[in-house]
C-alpha cells in the first residue's frame, strides 16, 4: 500500500493557512479519486482508495505540524507499509507560492515537521512533494507561515493542482525520476 500524508494543523483556525497546504492538497486528492477521510486513529485521519491501479492511503496528522512524526510512524507500523512507499506533501517558504518540488530524499530543510518525520522513522529517505508558500521576511516565521492565503494566491495554487496530481499519478507509478524532471 502507497501512503501519503498531507502536512498541516487541524482545526478551523488554521484553513487556508501556508502551513496547511499539505492538507489543503490532500483533501483535493481525495475528493477526485473518492478517498474518504473517515478512519481515525489517536493520531490521525486516514482513508484508502485507489490510484493509477494501486491501493493508496490518504493521511492527516491530527497532531500539529511540528509533532506529525508520530502520526507518521503509528500509520506505517500499524498497516506495515514501507518507507519506500511514503510520500509526504508539504509546505515550503523558500519556493515561491505555487512552485513545486519532488524530492526522493533529504534532510527537514527547518522545516519542523519534516524534522519530526525524519527522528520518527529514523530516516529521510522518503518522497516529498514540496509546495511553495513564499517568503516574508518582514513577518516573524511562525506568525507568517500560519498567516492565510491570498486570494490571488489561492488561485495560483488552484491553477498547479493539475501538475500537483500528476506528480502524484507518476511518482505511484514509480515515476519518481520522470517527474521530477518534468516539474523541479
Amino acid at each position: 500500500m502507497f501512503l501519503i500524508v498531507g502536512l498541516g494543523n487541524i482545526g478551523s483556525r488554521y484553513n487556508n493557512t501556508r502551513h496547511n497546504v499539505g492538507f489543503i492538497m490532500l483533501d483535493r486528492i481525495c475528493e477526485d479519486f473518492n478517498i474518504s477521510l473517515d478512519n481515525e486513529n489517536d493520531t490521525s485521519y486516514y482513508g484508502t482508495g485507489i490510484i493509477s491501479g494501486k491501493n493508496i492511503m490518504c493521511m492527516k496528522p491530527k497532531t500539529f505540524m511540528n509533532l506529525s512524526g508520530s502520526a507518521v510512524l503509528e500509520i506505517i507500523n500499524y498497516f506495515k507499509i514501507s518507507i519506500d512507499d511514503l510520500l509526504v506533501i508539504y509546505d515550503d517558504i523558500y519556493l515561491d507560492v505555487s512552485k513545486i518540488r519532488i524530492k526522493q530524499r533529504g534532510s527537514h530543510g527547518g522545516h519542523n515537521g519534516i524534522k519530526d518525520i525524519i527522528n520518527k522513522i529514523n530516516t529521510d529517505k522518503f518522497k516529498r512533494i514540496k509546495i511553495g508558500i513564499g517568503e516574508n521576511k518582514n513577518i516573524d516565521l511562525s506568525n507568517y507561515v500560519l498567516s492565510k492565503f491570498t486570494y490571488d494566491e489561492m488561485r495560483m495554487l488552484d491553477s498547479k493542482y493539475e501538475d500537483i496530481s500528476t506528480c502524484i499519478r507518476m511518482i505511484i507509478e514509480g515515476k519518481l525520476v520522470e517527474a521530477m524532471n518534468l516539474f523541479n
